[in-house]
């Protein structure tokens, strides 16, 4: 089994930042694609962030420019630095990896249990 263990989230003010890390741990033998993800009350889960093995990224219109994600790949750890953050970014950030477990041959999706983020006005 792999854990994706999330931190970092929290209440803070227009144009403030905030860093999220996620850990993966387990039964790991190889992680492709990390990302970020986030659910606000009434909405569907909608992608933020991801990032391939290689360290390319994709983002989504709402937060390019303001949020920078990485990951560490010897510590199966991604981050995502929040920055210029504003109340509709409120919301669940879950923590998501596609990884191949030790003795696997297919790719599995992950998730964390999410972090609450909260921007006041």
């Amino acid at each position: 089994q792999v854990q994706l263990a999330e931190s970092g989230g929290g209440l803070v003010q227009f144009g403030g930042s905030l860093r999220l890390s996620c850990a993966a741990s387990g039964n790991i033998f190889s992680i492709n694609a990390m990302g970020w993800y986030r659910q606000a009350p009434g909405n569907q889960r909608e992608l933020v962030a991801t990032i391939t093995f290689a360290g390319n990224t994709n983002y989504a219109g709402s937060v390019k420019g303001r949020f920078t994600i990485s990951r560490d790949n010897a510590k199966n750890t991604v981050y995502l630095q929040m920055n210029s953050l504003k109340p509709e970014d409120t919301a669940v950030y879950y923590c998501n990896a596609r990884v191949m477990e030790v003795g696997a041959t297919t790719w599995d999706d992950y998730w964390g249990q999410g972090t609450q983020v909260t921007v006041s006005s």
